[in-house]
């Protein structure tokens, strides 16, 4: 279950990187723009204002946050990226941190590029930081046997995840793409108590929290908190760095 409300918490550190993905996107005046991966709304509203001729598709997989983006006005449908397939006028894709979840995402992005008309542009941003001690602490708990049974199947694995930007640009390059592929590590600057666990808890923990129950939950929180304030000291201004590192891609069909 995605909670609209803690997603939105840090909305202006998550909305960065989709204006700098988007940025590089060159077209003038698309028939249709995609957003996969909605969320609630806020960043599809732009996706409006910079092509108010173009009509505004949005989907997103939970009910909950296509539920806050209707109330922003946007026709937002439930929807499964995996089987999303592009109409015959759709002139641009954009998904904004959501192929982390789709194991096996190459196979996808290919057969996008095969639908999509001549000259369509798609455009998404990864997570790349599996690798950072927020991910690694919480593999490493859900290894602990308390909870190793039940959490194995829905914790990500680094190996798992996401490319690098040479192994998505040669990807899409094979596929005839012309490649735009780079990766930028944002220094976050979070406030608060715990606000690195705030901040996964929102997105990389959802999986965990679902399958977890109430008791379940409090305790695997109350067993991570002290490790990412280990990882991620608070400063005595109550400032905490939080190093993220996130990979970019623009292609446009051949």
């Amino acid at each position: 279950m995605w909670d609209p409300t803690a997603y939105l918490a840090f909305a202006d550190h998550r909305s960065r990187p989709f204006f700098d993905l988007t940025a590089r996107i060159g077209s003038e005046a698309p028939r249709r723009v995609v957003d996969l991966g909605c969320g609630p709304g806020n960043l599809t509203e732009t996706l409006s204002a910079r092509w108010p001729g173009a009509v505004v598709e949005a989907m997103d997989s939970s009910p909950e946050m296509v539920a806050a983006a209707r109330e922003r006005g946007i026709a937002a449908e439930v929807g499964d990226v995996e089987e999303w397939s592009p109409r015959p006028d759709t002139d641009v894709v954009v998904s904004n941190a959501v192929l982390q979840w789709v194991s096996g995402h190459d196979e996808l992005l290919a057969r996008w590029v095969a639908e999509l008309p001549s000259g369509a542009w798609l455009a998404f941003q990864v997570p790349g930081n599996f690798g950072a001690p927020s991910h690694v602490r919480v593999r490493e708990l859900a290894a602990d046997p308390r909870w190793a049974d039940r959490l194995a199947p829905v914790v990500l694995r680094e190996d798992d995840a996401v490319l690098d930007p040479g192994g998505y640009a040669t990807l899409l390059a094979d596929a005839g793409c012309a490649v735009d592929a780079w990766e930028t590590t944002y220094t976050h600057r979070l406030t608060g108590p715990d606000p690195v666990l705030e901040w996964v808890a929102g997105t990389a923990l959802r999986p965990i929290r679902s399958t977890l129950d109430e008791d379940g939950w409090a305790e695997f929180r109350a067993a991570l908190a002290p490790r990412l304030r280990a990882d991620y000291p608070t400063r005595a201004d109550d400032t905490t760095w939080f190093p993220f590192r996130r990979v970019f891609v623009v292609a446009r069909v051949p």
